[in-house]
């Protein structure tokens, strides 16, 4: 799958030069309504052991969530851990396996946060603006904001707010009653509502959507 980068850039950066990145690119995440009905989605995971990671995805059919494709990518680590600056770290390992897939996917669903960032930047906005592509982020913790109390039921939520300001980020989402829930918050070109209504239709037994559980999943592959 050929890809085009919109807003290129080195990715050899000091942290402070990342960040003032992020501040750059930030305010061109676009908060608009999904076009057309989402038919293939793409789960990104990637795992790092030592100096290697390991980006999967795994692109599952809508609704039924059948896998009709999966790839597997290995690289160095380029960019050392450093909160907040994690897409410098894992996008580029995530690039090339997504030029090996064979099914473009509609949506791309990362196991990391959007807007709920505390510079509105996380990897799915960084990977989202990069491709021009309809994006969301689905973490499993809390980066920043505050929320109020959510109910114990599957479908329960509540808006993550910053601390510092009355603006939305995200939403809590419990996706399995009584356990859990997730972040979600929007990458570029869909709105909150969407990426909440995406990730629900995408979890219907797990707390992790399915798309980023399969593709966790694969990112744990060995040999």
């Amino acid at each position: 799958m050929n890809l085009t980068l919109h807003h290129a850039h080195p990715w050899d950066l000091t942290p402070r030069e990342a960040i003032a990145l992020q501040r750059d690119l930030a305010p061109l995440v676009r908060e608009t309504p999904l076009p057309h009905p989402v038919r293939t989605m793409a789960g990104i995971d990637v795992s790092i052991r030592g100096d290697r990671a390991q980006a999967a995805i795994a692109v599952l059919r809508l609704p039924d969530l059948h896998l009709v494709d999966e790839v597997l990518w290995r690289a160095e680590v380029p960019f050392p851990y450093v909160p907040g600056l994690l897409s410098f770290r894992e996008i580029p390992v995530i690039l090339p396996a997504l030029e090996r897939l064979r099914v473009r996917p509609d949506v791309l669903m990362t196991d990391s946060q959007g807007r709920a960032h505390p510079r509105r930047f996380g990897l799915a906005c960084h990977l989202g603006v990069l491709l021009d592509w309809p994006t969301l982020g689905v973490a499993k913790t809390r980066l920043t904001g505050r929320h109020g109390p959510l109910g114990p039921e599957k479908g329960a939520r509540t808006p993550l707010i910053a601390p510092d300001a009355d603006e939305t980020l995200g939403m809590v989402l419990r996706t399995r009653a009584n356990v859990h829930p997730v972040y979600v918050s929007v990458g570029h070109r869909m709105t909150l509502a969407d990426a909440v209504e995406l990730t629900l239709a995408c979890a219907p037994r797990y707390k992790i959507p399915e798309p980023t559980r399969q593709a966790h999943r694969l990112s744990r592959r060995t040999g």
